[in-house]
């Protein structure tokens, strides 16, 4: 039998969807099935360098991917080894940290020597390195993939349980890697698109091989994919590629239905999920976001199932989708809002990103949603909140004295407190 807290996780679930998180383990990348969206309300609308700062801690290299937090520790990964002017990567490592929620104390720490040769520091890659994939933590098992160093697996005390490499190639831009790991029932799943043109559904336990889903429209498929749950309670693994949205079998790997959008080039922002209905941003050069209604749907999804198409879109932050609208920050500095249902543009409000150090796009974080506002992480230029609603109300920007140091990671929300991290430092953001 249900206790009540359990009952209102369960009935708010089924009116808010897979998406919807409350105050406590924050466990993969965006939390609950990968789309940012949490109830606490005790977590704060502002901080900086000298106010609401629980806790602070150096992190032994850079990185790009978010914080997770489970069973009371925080798990972050970095790179060091390589740095600005240098392109010789012989001596890159990546490091895996586990840090005390409650006091950022250092557990435990690994760290791992680089399968060679890796892709060069130069171009595109310098802009996030080579820690850009978020762990994720399941079943008392911490799951990190460090892309052509492979995906390790480690108890949450520090025990190597297994290790598999899943490729090392290089698509031809040699941008590295990106998507985080996640769990779909009893399968470790791995889009290894930069390195092996290839999705893996693998066990868990001993990272054997389930199945392995190969494509050439994998190469510049940057996304994590998510759930999509039918009606007749069908699962689908969801995975936007240059030009198409696919949805595969987690039990097999098979191709269950495609979608063909006009989204090409590079795809990073990963898929929203509501209500039936699949919204996919991202592109290269030019932009898109598209909605298309799955609904159980098999084989070629047509084009009376796209809901609209709008070129007013994200480059790599994945919006969040909050009461029937969806929220995100631009490539170009803009806080976004859209009508789900009819992608209309409700707003588009100019935020002032700029910062020591600013240079190139302003926004790489997705954004969340907190308690009905919504949180995006800025690279140089502080965090901003904002209301969830149709019309543009700021309601803070946060900025923490963390000169020369970049913003990349999404925020990690548990038990009233934010994790962010930067090139630099983990933050605890507390009341």
């Amino acid at each position: 039998m249900m206790n009540f807290r359990t009952f209102i996780v369960f009935a708010l679930s089924c009116v808010f969807g897979a998406g919807f998180s409350f105050g406590g383990d924050w466990s993969r990348f965006r939390g609950d099935n990968g789309q940012g969206i949490s109830d606490d309300a005790a977590v704060p609308l502002e901080w900086s360098g000298k106010k609401n700062i629980r806790w602070k801690r150096e992190l032994p290299g850079m990185g790009s991917s978010s914080a997770v937090v489970a069973n009371g520790k925080v798990f972050v990964t970095c790179f060091s080894g390589v740095g600005e002017g240098q392109t010789d990567v012989t001596r890159l490592k990546r490091h895996v940290v586990c840090v005390d929620q409650s006091g950022g104390e250092v557990l435990w720490q690994k760290t791992i020597a680089a399968v060679q040769p890796e892709d060069p520091y130069r171009g595109f890659i310098t802009e996030h390195g080579y820690a850009s994939n978020t762990p994720l933590v399941s079943g008392g098992r911490l799951f990190v993939y460090l892309a052509k160093s492979g995906i390790h697996a480690f108890d949450l005390k520090g025990k190597k349980l297994w290790s598999k490499s899943l490729g090392t190639g290089s698509t031809r831009r040699k941008w590295g890697s990106a998507a985080s790991p996640v769990m779909v029932g009893d399968t470790l799943v791995v889009s290894a698109a930069e390195e092996a043109l290839a999705v893996f559904g693998l066990d868990p336990a001993t990272g054997e091989e389930k199945w392995k889903a190969e494509g050439e429209s994998l190469e510049m498929a940057y996304a994590t994919p998510v759930v999509m749950k039918s009606k007749e309670g069908r699962i689908d693994l969801v995975l936007p590629v240059p030009g198409e949205i696919w949805g595969i079998n987690p039990e097999t790997g098979k191709l269950r239905w495609y979608a063909p959008t006009g989204i090409t080039g590079n795809i990073s922002p990963s898929p929203v999920i509501g209500e039936g209905t699949v919204y996919v941003f991202g592109g290269y050069p030019r932009l898109g976001r598209t909605a298309v209604r799955i609904d159980g749907a098999k084989g070629e999804i047509k084009d009376e199932r796209v809901l609209w198409d709008d070129n007013q879109s994200s480059y790599v932050p994945t919006p969040v989708l909050v009461e029937g609208r969806l929220y995100w920050a631009s490539d170009q500095g803009y806080a976004c809002c859209a009508d789900a249902k009819s992608g209309e543009l409700l707003f588009k409000e100019r935020l002032d990103a700029r910062g020591k150090g600013s240079r190139g796009k302003p926004f790489y974080a997705a954004a969340v949603a907190v308690a009905g506002n919504i949180y995006a992480v800025s690279r140089w230029g502080g965090t901003f909140v904002f209301a969830a609603s149709p019309r543009f109300k700021l309601l803070a920007r946060n900025m923490i004295d963390d000169d020369d140091s970049q913003f990349h990671g999404t925020p990690a929300i548990s038990n009233g407190q934010l994790f962010l991290r930067s090139d630099k430092f983990l933050y605890c953001i507390g009341k």
